[in-house]
Formats: C-alpha cells, sequence, structure tokens
C-alpha cells in the first residue's frame, strides 16, 4: 500500500499525463467521482443536493500553484462569485482557498493581499474562508498568514485553517490555534513528506490523529474533524460521549464522492457533516491524491468505468 500511495503521488505531478487527462473524455468521467463539475453552477446545483440531505458544503475551485499575478487574481475572482452565489441561493456553504493559488509562492504580499480580499467578502456576507494545508515548506507561511489576519478583530469569525495529522510539529501548532481562537479542519494529510518531519506508519498518524483531535474537541471553539475513517469517527464519538460533549460543538467533514453511505448515516445519527466539494478544470493533481489515500477508490472506479 506504501508503494501505491507513492506511485499515484508521484503521478499528481506528471504534467504530461496531467495535460491528457484534463482534456479528454475518459479522464473527465473517471474524475467526475470526486469532482463535482468543471463550472461554478455545476459546483453550486452539487451544494444544493447536498444542502437538501443535511449536508453543509465547502466549496473548492481546483488549481495550486500559479505563475504570474493575473492567474492569481483570475483564481480570486472565481471564489468572489461562489460568496456572491452562496449568498444570493442562501446555500449552506464556505469556501476553501489554496495559498498557491492566491500567488504564495510568487509573493507572500499578493496572497495576503488576495486572502484578506476573499475575507473580507466573507465577512460581508456572513460567510467563511477556510485556508488549505498544502506540503510541508508552506507550513508555516500558512499559519503565519493565517494568525495575521485573524488578529484582525473584524476576522475571527471569518477565517480557519487545515492542519496535518501525520506531521509531528501538529500538537503545537494546534495549541497555539486554540489560544488564538482559530478554527480547525483536522486531518491526516496528503503529500509525500519526509521521515524527519512526519509519521511513516499509518498507525502512528492514526494514534496522533486521536490525540489531536481530543486537544481541539476540548476547547471552546468549533472545530471540524475530516476523515473517512471509521475508527477515528468511532474515537470521536467515544471521546466526545466520554466528556458530555454535544454534536452541535463540532463537524465530521469528508471528501465529495468518498463513503457517500458513510456520510448519510453520520446526518441520520444527528452529527454536523459538512462535504468538501471541489471543481473546476484543473482537477488532475486533486484526483491523483484521492487514489493515493484510499486504494479502495482506484477498485471502485475500475468497476465503475464502463458502467452506462
Amino acid at each position: 500500500m506504501p508503494l501505491l500511495r507513492s506511485a499515484f503521488i508521484a503521478l499528481s505531478t506528471n504534467r504530461p499525463l496531467r495535460r491528457f487527462s484534463e482534456s479528454s473524455r475518459i479522464g473527465r468521467k473517471l474524475s467526475s467521482r470526486f469532482v463535482a463539475g468543471l463550472e461554478i453552477d455545476d459546483a453550486l446545483r452539487a451544494a444544493e443536493r447536498l444542502n437538501k440531505q443535511g449536508m453543509a458544503v465547502t466549496l473548492d475551485s481546483l488549481g495550486e500553484s500559479i505563475s504570474t499575478e493575473d492567474e492569481a487574481n483570475q483564481a480570486a475572482e472565481i471564489y468572489h462569485q461562489l460568496l456572491d452565489a452562496v449568498a444570493e441561493r442562501k446555500l449552506n456553504a464556505n469556501i476553501s482557498v489554496k495559498l498557491t493559488q492566491m500567488g504564495l509562492e510568487l509573493s507572500p504580499d499578493l496572497a495576503y493581499r488576495i486572502a484578506a480580499g476573499l475575507t473580507e467578502h466573507a465577512r460581508t456576507t456572513g460567510n467563511f474562508v477556510r485556508i488549505d494545508m498544502e506540503g510541508s515548506p508552506l507550513t508555516q507561511k500558512t499559519i503565519d498568514l493565517v494568525r495575521s489576519l485573524h488578529s484582525r478583530a473584524e476576522y475571527r469569525e471569518h477565517i480557519g485553517i487545515v492542519i496535518q495529522a501525520y506531521l509531528f510539529r501538529s500538537e503545537a501548532d494546534i495549541k497555539q490555534l486554540i489560544e488564538d481562537g482559530i478554527r480547525v479542519r483536522l486531518c491526516k494529510g496528503a503529500y509525500q513528506e519526509p521521515p524527519s518531519i512526519s509519521f511513516a506508519k499509518k498507525t502512528d498518524t492514526d494514534t496522533n490523529y486521536v490525540r489531536l483531535a481530543g486537544i481541539l474537541l476540548s476547547s471552546p471553539i468549533y472545530h471540524g474533524m475530516a476523515t473517512h475513517d471509521e475508527a477515528m469517527i468511532d474515537a470521536v464519538k467515544a471521546f466526545t460521549g466520554n466528556h458530555q460533549i454535544p454534536p452541535d460543538h463540532y463537524e465530521f467533514q469528508m471528501l465529495y464522492g468518498v463513503r457517500r453511505d458513510l456520510q448519510r448515516r453520520l446526518v441520520q445519527e444527528g452529527y454536523n457533516v459538512r462535504v468538501y466539494l471541489p471543481f473546476g478544470h484543473e482537477w488532475y493533481p486533486y484526483f491523483m491524491r484521492r487514489l493515493a489515500e484510499r486504494p479502495a477508490n482506484v477498485l471502485f472506479l475500475a468497476r465503475n468505468l464502463f458502467r452506462s
């Protein structure tokens, strides 16, 4: 399994395969399980369907590193359109943003300006911006930017962050974020990281996930537990039950197209569920990381590829 994970993560950066996949009919068919569509309207329709099933949504316009300031501004414009559309349609949905898509690797000042503009827009529409976490070279820069924006009193209810449980540093980061009052989405992590800074074994990551979840759930802040692992979900349920933490104090977060049965079951059991809903033409890296995370996804796609 580790070899399969490494192979798919390596393929996620293969530019020729990415160009072919994103332009081919078979590539788009394969991706449709995990990507809501190519355009904004596709994503909004999917969000409406999920809201009707009792689930909240996080909208993600796919795309990562950009090469010009114009590209960063164009990527930001899609999110501004989403915030307006969510308000107009009264959807239970917020947005999730990658800082590399906002120009972080070109200019930290550019990324800050764009992120601040989106957070201001979220404030005026009563919404929320989640800043995604990317590879470890960007961890500190991402945390610093979020803490800086959150320190502005008008933005404190409108910006949050993602922390990855497989990094050794995450416990210290979470304690600092809680002290600041920042909302966290806790996930296991989907990037290939060196063993000097991350847990190499799944069991060690799982143990750390449960420990970090307990720290977050014990705080007075509303956090998101992002996992499809039923053992992790059961651990969260057990912790909150043992500590009399009500279900409305947190939410489970899951990916579009992954464990739909489990998403529905959690809603039926009375838990808050938010679905991370990606869309856009630049879907290939995201898609390959989903295959890397869970080999069962590969088998599912193989069985269903040629069905009508």
